[in-house]
């Protein structure tokens, strides 16, 4: 047994201010990760914060997996992995994406740490300092926040309520060409707004990053959780060699297991198992190889019908309280699937200001101008529909009103 040793005793200490790289210096907390711990109060309501419906977990469906991989191979479900992943759960989403048009094959297909890890991964690889990246105005908060340690200028394109304004983009690409290293784009169900990029401005889209030399980053979190209208068409179906396609199963497994995945051409795979590999070494192969199980028994498909028919449920509600509730003025839009719409006020209002009179009411949400790269937004706002009961959704909404009404005096 090692003998206690007194601490040194000095006068000097250390200014970790000064010891911080430039890049840290510039990192920001998420908006929203601040704002959650805001919302942890029982008595308020918050469509807040970005999260699945807890109480539809596949709780047993897990229990059984891990029992299952811990007895029939638990010394491999507890050892160092491939960086690429675990090849069985690679071979079942080539299967899987195949099914949706994605042209995927196995050695295309590295799994991340969710897809915030893929974002951060894309940094590492592509960006420079003064790179620019096109992306839509508003985008993901979580895109916004991977990126900028790496430095790059930000050029937007603004949204509609049918996704990015296409035709809005050539211009863009002109004035910084030369300069653009890729176009970050969400088609399906977007956050933060809700919408959906109908087949023709997709096409449009890869047409001109293809005459521009631009790659396209299609991230595609929520695209199984459609649960009204017709699938589209995929980005990369379009132009399998000019797009990088990201996904995750924390929208529809659970977001506690944190795989995500990246399908890419193979050089752009093997530059992002170097980068994964001085980040993490691999994605722990034991949560691979549990959602292999519950996916291999056809159990994903299942709960993602559940889940899609409790989302419709709550997005209606939330729709129609909107509409029996809120005053002449406010406008938001109609999301076909995933987790949130958008909501847009008289641009006499601040949202981010106003957010203390919803607090005052017992009701929380984002602040659209989070999600803007440059300045803008100021009076919209997020709303995730996808968290609570909804009876929950109908009371928040009543209260979201009364503080509006406030607001509008």
């Amino acid at each position: 047994m090692s003998l206690p040793v007194q601490p040194v005793e000095t006068e000097v200490t250390t200014n970790w201010d000064a010891k911080f790289a430039g890049r840290a210096v510039k990192m920001t907390s998420s908006v929203i990760r601040e704002l959650l711990k805001l919302t942890e109060k029982p008595d308020i309501i918050s469509f807040a914060g970005g999260l699945p419906a807890a109480e539809l977990f596949p709780i047993r469906e897990f229990r059984e997996a891990c029992e299952y991989v811990l007895t029939t191979n638990g010394s491999k479900a507890l050892q160092y992995g491939a960086t690429e992943g675990y090849t069985p759960l690679r071979e079942y989403l080539c299967e899987k994406m195949q099914k949706y048009g994605v042209p995927a094959e196995v050695e295309n297909i590295i799994i991340t740490n969710g897809s915030q890890q893929a974002l951060d991964l894309i940094g590492r690889v592509f960006l420079d300092k003064g790179d620019v990246v096109i992306t839509e105005r508003p985008t993901y908060l979580g895109a916004l926040q991977a990126w900028r340690a790496y430095e790059p200028q930000f050029a937007t394109v603004p949204l509609d309520d049918d996704g990015m304004c296409v035709d809005e983009l050539e211009p863009v690409l002109k004035a910084h060409q030369g300069k653009v290293k890729f176009i970050y784009v969400l088609p399906n169900f977007h956050n933060p707004a809700g919408t959906t990029l109908p087949l023709e401005r997709r096409i449009e889209l890869v047409r001109l990053a293809a005459k521009y030399g631009v790659p396209i980053i299609e991230d595609d979190p929520y695209g199984e959780l459609r649960f009204e209208g017709e699938d589209i068409t995929p980005i990369e179906t379009l132009h399998k060699e000019n797009v990088i396609y990201l996904s995750t199963f924390s929208k529809t497994l659970a977001p506690g297991i944190r795989i995500g995945w990246v399908t890419a051409p193979s050089k752009i795979i093997g530059k992002l198992v170097q980068a994964k590999q001085g980040a993490d070494l691999h994605t722990g192969v034991f949560v691979q190889m549990v959602a292999h199980d519950i996916c291999s028994r056809g159990l994903l498909r299942s709960h993602v019908k559940k889940v899609r028919e409790a989302y419709y449920e709550r997005r209606n509600a939330m729709l129609h309280a909107m509409e029996e509730q809120f005053p002449t003025g406010v406008t938001w839009t109609r999301p076909q699937g995933g987790l949130f719409l958008w909501v847009r006020l008289p641009e006499r209002v601040n949202t981010t200001e106003f957010l203390k009179t919803a607090l005052e009411e017992k009701v929380a949400y984002v602040p659209g101008a989070a999600f803007f790269p440059d300045e803008g937004g100021h009076n919209t706002m997020r709303l995730n529909f996808s968290y609570c009961r909804p009876e929950v959704i109908r009371e928040g909404i009543q209260r979201l009103a009364r503080a509006i009404m406030r607001e509008f005096g």
